[in-house]
């Protein structure tokens, strides 16, 4: 069975700006949750590129985060066995991933992203059928909301309140009611894009992309595993 929801996010950064933010987060992210024990390897990170997609960079990376899986869960399979697997194409500002979970050979996560100038009101972004839109599900994001689920404790919860927040470097914020339109679902890796703002405003994709190399060889020491890594000259 195919589930197809789409979530719309508004962010009050510019497009350009939203492609390091997003770079930052899931570099920082991906420190705070790695040990020696459980966290996140990077089996590969390499160029790639495809007609489809053009352009852009491959991971695969392997998340090991058991401490993290709810109780009720290992009623199923033993939490050693409940790691994830995620291979991603990031072609900014298009993305793919792709999520699987080996003990559970027929689940299958399937992320299609596109990043856009806009309010979040663009129609049929993915070119979907007709068939698929009838059966599609759009949900609006609000990363000022402060309600919370198992994902943002998985995640690692934000607890900024973004109603008084403002960036020292940038002068954005607060966020106050209705700063985007609509008000729906928490999403915790979009809060720490605009909470962290100050850490990653001003720096460049090449920077971020050589960070990104220093961190990935750095989470795998801890893991104790190697990675393959290819680069260009682009």
């Amino acid at each position: 069975m195919v589930h197809i929801k789409e979530f719309r996010i508004v962010m009050p950064v510019s497009l350009e700006e939203y492609r390091v933010a997003h770079m930052f987060v899931v570099m920082k992210m991906s420190q705070q949750h790695t040990t020696g024990e459980e966290g996140i390897e990077v089996v590969e990170n390499r160029p790639f590129e495809d007609n489809a997609l053009g352009k852009g960079r491959y991971t695969n990376k392997i998340y090991r985060l058991q401490s993290k899986i709810p109780s009720w869960l290992t009623t199923f399979a033993p939490a050693d066995a409940l790691i994830m697997q995620e291979e991603a194409w990031n072609a900014f500002p298009i993305c793919k991933s792709v999520m699987k979970c080996p003990y559970f050979p027929r689940f299958q996560l399937r992320i299609e992203t596109v990043h856009r100038p806009d309010n979040g009101q663009s129609e049929n972004v993915h070119g979907l059928s007709e068939e698929q839109l009838a059966a599609r599900e759009v949900e609006y994001i609000d990363i000022a909301s402060s309600e919370g689920n198992y994902w943002s404790y998985l995640v690692g919860n934000n607890n900024m309140d973004f109603s008084i927040f403002k960036s020292a470097r940038t002068g954005r914020g607060p966020l106050l009611e209705g700063w985007q339109g609509e008000k729906a679902l928490f999403l915790e890796s979009h809060r720490n894009c605009f909470s962290w703002i100050d850490e990653w405003y001003g720096m460049t994709v090449q920077q971020i992309c050589e960070l990104e190399q220093q961190s990935h060889s750095a989470l795998n020491e801890k893991l104790g595993k190697q990675m393959l890594t290819t680069s260009t000259g682009d």
